[in-house]
């Protein structure tokens, strides 16, 4: 039965995203309108993230209450009530962070009436799902922006490198400290994507802007794509450190996480979509008023964009549930090693799709790269062994007494 779930999780996730891939690639370049006399570019990103973040709270919710319990409230199966919130006698005392605490979550040690900790508060959780949000929503134009300026291909070899600003943000603002094969993989993922850029021909993508009146050279393509792709990256990594306090503090599941930061990502999207912004570089790209009128107005004279929109929503909100069922049930490591060889397979397939041409040079920075999170998926693979085998030994030794 695992080994039927595995296989299950690994073709949703190949399959979901390798068809979002080539649905967000197609979203990039010009459509033809219904006279088939011009074309345009649609650059509502707000848009695309409100159709995606809709359908995936929506099939996070359904799958929620598909698995939800018969004995749970509606609240508990969102994750807005944790079971330290039953009565005390209900419940035999339990650990949470190293103290021990009974079932209203206060410390076991005869006194009720010391006041809850805020540390599970439903506020500060729905707090931190909005921080999320905020930065999804914030990272999401620059990451489509970037793709005006640089090819798909390395818009995916740089969108693997999440590891850098992770790191980078964790030793500038938390002061932590690293394992020096991480430093290592910085080094590597680095290199090869300077050796990818360096090499890379983006002839195609300076006469994309010279046809608009533009005509920046491929190194200031480069360096605008670069930095908006760097941007895009250092909110990615802002919001996996939040996530990441959020299953240190709260108990919830991947679902409930999906659900709360999708309805927020709805809402912002929705609110910023409808409000009548001015011109905003790569934020709010319309001129007419608000985007949600913009977009309407373009998929009504476009309507050969409605089919890779929504494939962009459907598969992203289903393959975001295989992505929370894999790290349920076979944990991070299996996640890492499937995305890694996702990405792998997306490069290829755009490659093949749309055309794309790599020099020599590229598929070295691409090996280069590919090479050092294969390096961390290394040792992250012996490093969970090792904590196994020495939990074996305990179990043993519990035993023998």
């Amino acid at each position: 039965m695992s080994f039927v779930r595995l296989i299950s999780c690994v073709v949703g996730v190949y399959s979901m995203f390798l068809l979002w891939a080539i649905a967000q690639e197609r979203l990039s370049v010009p459509f033809k309108t219904i006279d088939g006399e011009s074309s345009d570019k649609f650059r509502s990103a707000l848009f695309m993230g409100t159709c995606q973040s809709a359908l995936s709270s929506i099939s996070a919710l359904v799958y929620i209450l598909i698995r939800r319990k018969p004995t749970d409230t509606l609240a508990r199966s969102l994750g807005l009530e944790h079971p330290e919130e039953k009565r005390s006698d209900d419940l035999p005392t339990s650990k949470s962070n190293g103290f021990a605490t009974n079932g209203n979550g206060h410390h076991a040690n005869g006194s009720s009436h010391s006041k809850p900790s805020t540390r599970f508060s439903r506020s500060a959780l729905l707090l931190r799902y909005l921080q999320c949000s905020v930065f999804i929503t914030s990272a999401a134009p620059f990451g489509f922006a970037a793709l005006s300026y640089i090819s798909y291909p390395a818009m995916v070899l740089g969108k693997s490198c999440k590891l850098v600003p992770v790191m980078i943000m964790n030793v500038l603002l938390y002061r932590r400290k690293f394992a020096p094969h991480k430093y290592l993989v910085v080094l590597m993922v680095t290199t090869g994507i300077t050796i990818f850029m360096g090499f890379g021909n983006d002839k195609s993508k300076s006469k994309s802007h010279s046809g608009s009146g533009q005509a920046p050279s491929s190194i200031y393509a480069n360096v605008i794509g670069i930095t908006y792709l760097l941007i895009n990256l250092a909110l990615d990594g802002a919001t996996n450190s939040t996530q990441d306090e959020i299953f240190t503090r709260h108990k919830v599941t991947g679902q409930q996480m999906m659900f709360w930061i999708n309805i927020f990502c709805t809402l912002l999207t929705s609110i910023l979509s409808v409000l009548p912004l001015p011109y905003i570089p790569v934020i709010h790209p319309s001129t007419d008023g608000s985007e949600l009128m913009g977009a309407l107005t373009f998929i009504r004279e476009h309507p050969s964009i409605i089919l890779p929109l929504a494939q962009f929503a459907l598969t992203g909100a289903l393959g975001q549930l295989f992505i929370f069922e894999t790290l349920q049930h076979f944990g991070s490591l299996t996640l890492v090693t499937i995305t890694l060889t996702r990405k792998l397979f997306t490069m290829l397939l755009s490659v093949v799709v749309y055309g794309h041409r790599l020099t020599l040079g590229q598929w070295t920075g691409a090996a280069v790269v590919f090479a050092g999170i294969s390096v961390e998926a290394f040792v992250k693979r012996k490093d969970v062994h090792t904590k196994r085998v020495i939990q074996e030994k305990e179990k043993a030794k519990i035993k023998s007494i």
